[in-house]
């Protein structure tokens, strides 16, 4: 009876231990090398070090933004004021997100504060790509290559990791990295539409590339984002606005 109970629970802590290494692994995702070398190089192109530690302010649209970072320590904010001059201001940080309006805290919905926190998010996301690509919940992987206005160009497909990916952890984007220049000059996702952008503008400040970008819908609704730039290139696609920041400042 002895030996038995002592079996069992040998069995117990392998099954255990077992589940234990399952669970490790269903959580690891493979890294694609070539993938992370490729945007690795990318990121380089586009400032490098100088990611590291960056303070830049900058006009979006009716917004005005500023962007800290130093380390993984960051603050995003965003400065608008309405039409009766209420001035509201996003403050958005590793910790914490705020709303004021004239300086007084708001109390939001938590919908409201998702809508808002999305939104200054979503501004620093796409002005600090490829930084972003860097993030631990980034999944990259190298999908192939082709030819855009005769220059050559690696795809590289981005998902999430549920944790860390954020509320939207189920998009899917799509990079195209100029071989020569590595340089990020194409994107595209699905979430809000099929779009691609196509980087038209690029300025230095304080060692960091920004870009503008010119923001085409793609008319077939059917097809992945990795096809893009095939409905694109074949002229399935409309150009709906100008993605633009202006009047940098770099402290």
């Amino acid at each position: 009876m002895l030996r038995l109970v002592c079996f069992l629970i040998f069995l117990s802590g392998c099954i255990a231990c077992n589940n234990a290494n399952q669970n490790s692994k269903a959580k690891e995702s493979p890294v694609d090398k070539k993938a992370k070398e490729i945007v690795d190089k990318c990121i380089e192109a586009h400032g490098g070090k100088h990611y590291e530690a960056f303070d830049v302010s900058f006009d979006f649209r009716k917004f005005k933004v500023h962007l800290k970072q130093t380390g993984t320590q960051f603050t995003y904010e965003r400065t608008t004021t309405d039409s009766l001059n209420n001035v509201y201001h996003d403050i958005l940080t590793n910790e914490s997100f705020v709303r004021k309006r004239n300086d007084t805290t708001q109390v939001l919905s938590e919908k409201d504060t998702a809508k808002y926190r999305e939104g200054i998010n979503a501004i620093a996301y796409f002005v600090l790509l490829p930084f972003k690509l860097s993030e631990p919940a980034v999944i990259l992987k190298y999908i192939g290559e082709i030819s855009i206005d005769n220059q050559k160009y690696h795809k590289i497909r981005v998902t999430f990791e549920q944790e860390g990916g954020g509320k939207d952890h189920e998009d899917e984007f799509c990079y195209w990295i100029n071989q020569s220049t590595n340089t990020l000059d194409y994107l595209s996702y699905a979430n809000g539409g099929p779009r691609l952008r196509k980087a038209v503008k690029r300025d230095t400040v304080g060692g960091i590339v920004f870009q503008n970008y010119e923001n085409y819908e793609i008319l077939d609704k059917t097809i992945p984002t990795t096809e893009y730039d095939k409905a694109f290139l074949a002229g399935k696609s409309k150009l709906l606005s100008m993605i633009e920041q202006s009047n940098y400042v770099a402290k």
